[in-house]
């Protein structure tokens, strides 16, 4: 239990259940080829979630002091667990999630893939010891990286199947995966400036300079407020432009109860937000229309399937 509270568990099974709906509940229900059989595909998340885990441990060892200040009761390295066991453990599961990002890579004929896996690793070393501490550039760093998983779907399961035969249709189902990725990144963008706004006191002890430290956190929660603009308007269009173009009203009404109405919930309570528990609120809401607007995958692939019924 110690191991799963440092890996972050609930995050963990999170991206591994977005990655699997992804597939079960959207690509495989489509008349399309992929490139990956199901147990090596079980190895693609099962690498991803190996390589994100390795970097919530070296996070959570560089954060260590701020950690004592911010969530004392969820300190696991240094109270239960040795820093130098937290390393070894760190070391493991990223070479194994490496190891079997190349063996994928080789699997479907692309072992230039690999690079990907190596990156994302290094990328989140950088992030906890050095770029989390600049302002912005750690937020859009984690963001990124929760978009990229995404396309990393495409990236091993649909482009090494594309042919020109069905290049249209491989494209089509691309771009519904890159506007998943559009909408998790901007989210969670958000959500990392809000946990700044929520452990603002921990990371100004630590010499920190996160953007509630620089702008101060009466403009940081303005700036978030305009930021939440971005997602409902994303969210409009892709309602008119798409759902309401093909009459797909089972997703409209999905997406306005359980990811519209939560947005406009949360810009209008970040205008008010001023403690640490508002802003901790704020954090789970987001993480919440994060995972309902993931959910929304199988509700489209439904309704386009079974449209006559809804």
């Amino acid at each position: 239990m110690r191991l799963l509270k440092l890996v972050r568990y609930q995050n963990l099974l999170m991206l591994a259940f977005m990655q699997l709906l992804f597939r079960y509940g959207f690509l495989k229900l489509q008349n399309i080829p992929l490139a990956l059989r199901d147990w090596q595909y079980a190895l693609l998340v099962l690498s991803t979630v190996l390589i994100a885990a390795a970097g919530y441990i070296i996070n959570n060892i560089v954060d260590q002091e701020t950690d004592a200040i911010n969530k004392p009761q969820n300190q696991i390295i240094g109270t239960k667990i040795t820093e130098a066991t937290a390393y070894n453990i760190y070391v493991g599961l990223n070479c194994i999630g490496v190891a079997i990002g190349f063996y994928l890579a080789n699997i479907i004929g692309k072992p230039n893939f690999a690079a990907l896996f190596i990156i994302i690793a290094a990328t989140l070393y950088m992030y906890a010891t050095t770029l989390k501490q600049m302002p912005v550039i750690g937020n859009l760093i984690v963001a990124l990286l929760l978009a990229i998983s995404v396309l990393t779907i495409g990236i091993f399961d649909l482009y090494p199947v594309i042919t020109i035969e069905n290049q249209k249709i491989m494209g089509s189902l691309f771009s519904v995966l890159l506007d998943y990725a559009i909408f998790a990144f901007m989210i969670n963008f958000i959500r990392e400036i809000v946990k700044d706004l929520e452990d603002v006191n921990g990371d100004h002890n630590q010499g920190m300079r996160t953007l509630p430290i620089v702008l101060g956190i009466k403009r940081t929660t303005i700036l978030v407020f305009v930021m939440s603009i971005f997602p409902i308007f994303f969210l409009f269009v892709y309602i008119k432009n798409y759902l309401l173009t093909y009459n797909l009203f089972a997703t409209i009404i999905y997406a306005m109860l359980f990811v519209l109405a939560p947005l406009l919930l949360f810009t209008v309570k970040i205008a008010i937000a001023k403690t640490q528990k508002d802003f901790h609120y704020l954090s789970t809401l987001l993480k919440g229309i994060l995972l309902f607007g993931i959910l929304s995958i199988l509700i489209l692939t439904l309704n386009i399937i079974y449209n006559a019924s809804f």
